[in-house]
């Protein structure tokens, strides 16, 4: 069936429509409405979102904050070697890593980031990791102080990261650290346009995922339904179920902003659709097929051919509808990806 083959979710994207840096502002990016009942397109800014929505309603933001986890640096034998941290670090304990060097270093091997700040590699046992050489050192804040920003591979930069990044790659709204990668679909919020949401009579809510490494991963296998999807951590908490089963309640839309938010929803309610109280590694992997329980609208961003994430989106919409959406979008210049325009997908107007 088309909608379990890979082939299926490729779409022909200019090199030119991949955003390498934000809009001047956030809210000034572009956004295409998709309306799925009738498939309707409309051409938008993102400043206008709130033409969409309606008292009663409520917004579920992911509140991860990304970390800077890449450090550039040298083996001690000279060899350049990057060290991309995969969580954050801890005081006394060693963190798992990938290395991209020429060689890998071998355990127990120095890297120095900096004069002050020199990685030890860890024993391998499936697993890599990294230790400051100082144990006593404060790991966490020599990472701030040293790291990049993780951006995606498809954003180049000569010098590891802009001036901007370290702001524009992080939500106004971020606060509980360990993310490798930004939910983008927060990206085009400001402070200003959450205060006009909340004036509407829009509730909001917040819950954690953290974007984990295997969000990049490719997907290789030919039908889709192979595919094991990455883990990644997830909390919802009390108030943010009872918001969301209170207005379930009422009769309000649930509006999911980024897939991150609708994945970690979806992965707390019951079959009723009521959501719990949950906390732990989210492995849920929607693709059509797929019957969502609580979300209805999705803002996001556009995503890459034959990812997991073009599955989730063509499980709410659609992959034709989708696919349709996106082609529109090519031949109207949009911005692609992390740092590109978004979407509005109403499945529930």
């Amino acid at each position: 069936m088309p909608d379990f083959d890979l082939d299926a979710y490729d779409y022909h994207l200019p090199e030119e429509l991949i955003a390498q840096r934000p809009a001047a502002r956030r809210e000034a990016s572009r956004l295409l409405v998709l309306e799925c009942a009738h498939g309707r397109l409309e051409d938008s800014v993102f400043e206008r979102i709130t033409g969409l929505l309606r008292p009663g309603d409520l917004m579920v933001y992911n509140d991860t904050r990304v970390f800077p986890a890449r450090l550039v640096g040298r083996k001690d034998t000279g060899g350049r070697c990057e060290v991309f941290l995969l969580e954050p670090p801890a005081a006394g304990k060693p963190c798992p890593c990938l290395f991209k060097s020429s060689r890998p270093p071998k355990p127990g091997q120095r890297i120095i980031i900096a004069d002050d700040f020199i990685l030890e590699a860890g024993e391998n046992s499936g697993d890599t990791t990294v230790i400051p050489v100082e144990r006593d050192s404060d790991f966490a804040a020599m990472v701030e102080r040293h790291g990049l920003v993780p951006l995606p591979p498809y954003i180049k930069r000569e010098n590891g990261e802009d001036p901007g990044d370290r702001e524009r790659y992080q939500t106004v709204y971020a606060r509980k650290t360990g993310a490798v990668a930004a939910p983008t679909a927060g990206l085009h919020f400001t402070p200003a346009l959450l205060e006009s949401i909340a004036a509407m009579g829009v509730s909001t809510a917040r819950l954690t995922l953290h974007v984990g490494y295997g969000t990049f991963a490719p997907v290789r296998t030919s039908d889709i339904r192979k595919h094991r999807i990455h883990k990644e951590y997830v909390e919802c908490d009390n108030e943010l179920a009872a918001l969301v089963n209170r207005t379930r309640k009422e009769g309000g839309r649930i509006w999911a902003v980024g897939t991150t938010s609708a994945r970690a929803l979806e992965w707390a309610a019951d079959e009723e659709g009521a959501v719990r109280t949950r906390k732990g590694a989210c492995g849920l992997y929607i693709y059509p097929g797929y019957r969502f329980r609580v979300v209805e609208n999705l803002i996001t961003n556009f995503h890459l051919p034959r990812s997991s994430l073009m599955f989730l989106v063509s499980a709410l919409a659609g992959r034709e509808r989708i696919l349709a959406a996106y082609e529109h979008a090519v031949r109207a210049g949009y911005r692609f990806f992390s740092y590109g325009d978004a979407m509005a997908i109403i499945t529930r107007t």
